[in-house]
């Protein structure tokens, strides 16, 4: 982040995202319709199988999603997402969340996530995006305020 332009639009988000946060996930680079996020899969993350919880997968790759999808300005969310899981991981492994876009088109966009562990592929995640109309990075969607009405 640099000092004279201020925080961009994704590190905003990511700010307020405790969820995330939460879980220890960090964002490690971020750019215009792309970001790279990074997880540690931690002893509440596994299953009675001792594998991670997809649960947890999906919530690093939608991450990453919302990362880069909201890189561009405009409040924007999830119109609908689904995960391929490729590979088991585990306690312990520390996983990477690579996010890019593939397409936008007037408030819609199509995201592709790939959470790796080093270079193995963990999930393949594809997201599709909405922005929503006249609000801002630091208002919450959903709400009414004087300015989005």
């Amino acid at each position: 982040m640099s000092q004279a332009t201020g925080p961009t639009p994704t590190e905003v988000m990511f700010l307020a995202d405790e969820a995330s946060r939460r879980l220890g996930i960090e964002l490690v680079e971020h750019g215009e319709g792309t970001a790279v996020l990074r997880m540690t899969v931690t002893p509440a993350m596994v299953n009675g199988h001792r594998i991670a919880h997809g649960g947890y997968l999906f919530l690093l790759a939608d991450t990453a999603f919302a990362c880069a999808c909201n890189s561009h300005g405009p409040v924007t969310v999830a119109a609908g997402a689904d995960i391929v899981f490729v590979a088991p991981a585990r306690e312990g492994d520390v996983l990477e969340a690579r996010a890019e876009e593939r397409a936008r088109y007037g408030r819609s966009g199509i995201y592709d996530v790939s959470v790796r562990r080093g270079d193995e592929v963990i999930a393949e995640f594809r997201g599709r995006s909405r922005s929503v109309r006249e609000t801002t990075a630091r208002e919450t969607p959903g709400t009414t305020t004087k300015e989005s009405r």
